[in-house]
C-alpha cells in the first residue's frame, strides 16, 4: 500500500465496503456521539467520515486530534445504515473505521477556522492565506481558475495559435499605468521595468513571421487597488495575429471567451450575439465604456425639451456651450418614494440632486358621481373631458388615466412633459431622472444611477452573461486645464483613415481600438496596430513626442517596422476578471491565489520590505528619507 494513501477523500463508494484503505488529509471537524468519535477527514478532493469507538486501541490517539491537524489513517470501509446516509457527500454512503492513525503535522491554535462560513477581516485572511485557501469556497475558486486557464489554452490551440513566452525583465513602456522599476547591478544608475503587458514583444513576434501568438502572460502595473483590479500583478490571455482586420480579431476571440463562459458559467445564459457599440454611444446610453447590457435602460438626450422652459436651472445651463440634459428612463419607478431615494443617491455621489418626473395613475369619475350621460359614448366623452380639465392623460394600452408628477413636471408644463414621455416610451407607473451640464461632469454618476435603477426595479437579468464590443475609441484626449493633447488609449493603435486622418483635429481621430464589456466589466482590450513608422511618428508628434524621443523609447519596434512589418492586431483578456465573473465574486482577491491587500502589501511574506544596506551598496542606490 502507498505510504500515505490508497484513495483520496472523495473516492470511496458502497462498492468499496469491506476494503482496507489508507487515507490522508486534514481534520475538518470532530464530533463526539456518545463516546464514539466521528472525524470528517478532508483533502483537496472531498470529505470522508472516519470513526473510532472506545474499544479501538487507537481511541486515545484519535481523542487528541484537533481541527486542521494533518493525519494519515488506516481503516476498513463500512456501509452506513440507510437512515445515516449523507446525500450531500459523494462518500455519504460509507464510513471508515479507524484501525491506525498517524499525525503527519500537528496544528497550533488557529487564527481562523476553516470549517464553516465564518467571516474574517481581509487582513487576517491574507496574513494566513494558506489557511484561508483550505476553505471550501477558496478551493472551489482556485480550481475554477485553473480549469478556466486550461480551457482558454485548449481553445487557442484549437484555432492554430501557439504559445510563446516573452521577457519579464524589459524596458519601460507607456501602457497607461506606472511601471515597477528594477535596478541594474551591472549597469549602475539604469533600470529595467517589469512589463505592464507584452505589447511590444508580441508585435515584434508578428514582424518575425510568426502568424499567430498567444500567452497566458503575467503583467505588472503599479496601480491603485480596486475591487476588480489587482494593485501589482495580474494575468491575461495575450494574443496577436498577422494580416487581420478588426472583425477578424472579434471572430477569433469570441469562440474562446464564449466557450469558457458556456463551460464554466454554472448554467447561466451566455449571449451569442455581441453588438458593436461606438464609444460615443456607450457613453451616451450607459454613462460608461463597459456597460452592463443585462440592464435594458438606455439614457437619452432631452435637451430640446428644457430649452427656454420654466425650469430655470436647466434652461440657463443649456445656454452654455457643451452642455446637455440627459434622461434616465425608469420603467416601474413611478412613485415619489423611489424618486426621493434616487435623488438622495445623487446627493451621496456629490451632485446637488437629480430632477425627476413620474407618471401616476388617476382614478376617473364614475357615472354616479356628477357625470350625467345618455349613452356609453357620451359617458366616455364626459370622462375624457373631466380628465382633460385636470391635466390628465389617457393611456390606450392600459386604459388608464394618469398624470405627470414631480417638481420638473410643474415647471415645464404638460406639453413638454408629454413630449419627454413620448420620446422615452414611458407610461403609467414609470419615471424618468434627469442630469445636466457638461457630460464629463455627470456621466459617471448617470452611469451609476442607471445601474442602481436597474437593480432596484428588478430590470437587470442576473442569470445572464451579456457581451458587447465597444469600438471607435478616440485616439487622443485634451487635458481639461492645459488643453494639451495626449493619447487616450493604446498609443500603438492604427488611426482610422490612416495618415490622412492625422491632418485634422486630433480630438476627432478615432483608432482601431476596441474593448469587450461583460456585465459591467471590461474583459478584453485590443487594437489593430500601427505598423508603419511614418504614421507612428506623426501619431506621436500630435501627442507631443518628437521623432528622436520615439526612437529612443521604442527603438526596437520602430527599427523592426523598417523591415517589412505585416498589418497585425490582437487583444488581451483579463484572466482574473473572467474568473471573478464566473465565480460570482465581487472582489478580485477572491480568485487570486496570493493577492496583495488594498495597500499593495503582502502581509504573509512581508512585502514590500526594506533592502539590506549591502544590497543598496551593490546597486549603488540610496533611499531618501520621507519628508
Amino acid at each position: 500500500m502507498h505510504a500515505y494513501r490508497s484513495h483520496t477523500c472523495a473516492d470511496l463508494r458502497r462498492d468499496n465496503v469491506g476494503e482496507e484503505v489508507r487515507l490522508a488529509g486534514w481534520v475538518h471537524r470532530i464530533r463526539d456521539h456518545g463516546g464514539v468519535l466521528f472525524v470528517d477527514l478532508r483533502d483537496h478532493y472531498g470529505i470522508t467520515q472516519v470513526l473510532c469507538d472506545p474499544d479501538s486501541p487507537v481511541f486515545s490517539q484519535v481523542e487528541r486530534l484537533r481541527s486542521e491537524w494533518c493525519v494519515k489513517i488506516d481503516g476498513v470501509v463500512k456501509a452506513r445504515s440507510e437512515s445515516l446516509v449523507n446525500p450531500k457527500l459523494p462518500t455519504g454512503e460509507i464510513e471508515v473505521y479507524i484501525r491506525d492513525v498517524e499525525v503527519l503535522g500537528a496544528a497550533e491554535e488557529l487564527p481562523l477556522i476553516v470549517f464553516g462560513d465564518q467571516e474574517y477581516p481581509e487582513e487576517t485572511r491574507l496574513r494566513y492565506r494558506y489557511l484561508d485557501l483550505r476553505r471550501e469556497a477558496m478551493q472551489r475558486n482556485m480550481t475554477l481558475r485553473s480549469d478556466v486557464v486550461r480551457g482558454i489554452r485548449q481553445r487557442m490551440w484549437d484555432q492554430s495559435f501557439r504559445e510563446y513566452q516573452t521577457p519579464i525583465i524589459t524596458a519601460s513602456s507607456p501602457e497607461g499605468a506606472r511601471d515597477f522599476l528594477v535596478p541594474s547591478r551591472l549597469h549602475p544608475g539604469k533600470f529595467y521595468a517589469l512589463p505592464q503587458a507584452p505589447q511590444q514583444f508580441k508585435q515584434l513576434i508578428m514582424v518575425s513571421g510568426f502568424d499567430k501568438y498567444f500567452q497566458i502572460a503575467p503583467c505588472f502595473r503599479d496601480e491603485d487597488p480596486r475591487a476588480d483590479r489587482s494593485p501589482t500583478d495580474f494575468y491575461q490571455l495575450d494574443m496577436e495575429m498577422s494580416f487581420v482586420e478588426q472583425q477578424d480579431v472579434f471572430d477569433t476571440i469570441q469562440p474562446v471567451i464564449q466557450g469558457v463562459f458556456e463551460e464554466f458559467g454554472g448554467g447561466k445564459t451566455v449571449d451569442t450575439e455581441w453588438p458593436q457599440i461606438s464609444y460615443a454611444d456607450a457613453a451616451l446610453w450607459y454613462g460608461t465604456d463597459k456597460p452592463d447590457l443585462r440592464n435594458p435602460i438606455k439614457m437619452q438626450v432631452v435637451s430640446d425639451h428644457f430649452r427656454g422652459s420654466g425650469f430655470a436651472i436647466f434652461a440657463k445651463l443649456l445656454e452654455q456651450d457643451g452642455t446637455e440634459i440627459r434622461a434616465i428612463p425608469a420603467p416601474g419607478g413611478g412613485s415619489r418614494k423611489f424618486c426621493d431615494r434616487m435623488n438622495a443617491f445623487a446627493q451621496k455621489e456629490g451632485l446637488p440632486g437629480m430632477g425627476y418626473i413620474f407618471w401616476r395613475e388617476q382614478v376617473s369619475p364614475s357615472p354616479e358621481d356628477h357625470i350625467e350621460v345618455e349613452d356609453a359614448a357620451e359617458y366616455l366623452r364626459k370622462k375624457h373631458e373631466f380628465a382633460a380639465s385636470k391635466g390628465w392623460l389617457f393611456d390606450e394600452g392600459s386604459q388608464k388615466y394618469f398624470e405627470a408628477a414631480g417638481p420638473l413636471a410643474k415647471n415645464i408644463g404638460p406639453e413638454r412633459t408629454e413630449a419627454i414621455r413620448q420620446q422615452l416610451g414611458l407610461g403609467v407607473g414609470d419615471a424618468a431622472f434627469f442630469l445636466g451640464g457638461k457630460p464629463s461632469s455627470f456621466e459617471r454618476v448617470a452611469g451609476k444611477a442607471r445601474v442602481t435603477i436597474g437593480e432596484e426595479l428588478g430590470l437587470t437579468e442576473t442569470d445572464r452573461f451579456a457581451f458587447a464590443w465597444i469600438v471607435d475609441f478616440p485616439m487622443y484626449e485634451a487635458d481639461e486645464e492645459s488643453g494639451e493633447i495626449d493619447f487616450s488609449h493604446n498609443p500603438f493603435s492604427m488611426p482610422q483613415g490612416g495618415i490622412e486622418a492625422l491632418d485634422g483635429d486630433p480630438l476627432q481621430v478615432k483608432g482601431y481600438q476596441y474593448d469587450l464589456a461583460c456585465n459591467g466589466y471590461e474583459l478584453v482590450s485590443g487594437a489593430i496596430r500601427n505598423h508603419r513608422p511614418d504614421i507612428m511618428f506623426k501619431a506621436f508628434e500630435l501627442a507631443g513626442y518628437g521623432e528622436d524621443e520615439v526612437r529612443k523609447r521604442f527603438g526596437g519596434m520602430v527599427n523592426a517596422f523598417r523591415f517589412g512589418a505585416p498589418p497585425h492586431g490582437g487583444c488581451a483578456a483579463g484572466i482574473d476578471r473572467i474568473v471573478m465573473l464566473l465565480a460570482e465574486e465581487d472582489n478580485i482577491r477572491e480568485v487570486i491565489m496570493f493577492p496583495m491587500n488594498q495597500r499593495a502589501e503582502d502581509l504573509m511574506m512581508g512585502a514590500p520590505s526594506e533592502p539590506a544596506p549591502e544590497q543598496l551598496m551593490e546597486l549603488r542606490l540610496r533611499v531618501m528619507p520621507e519628508e
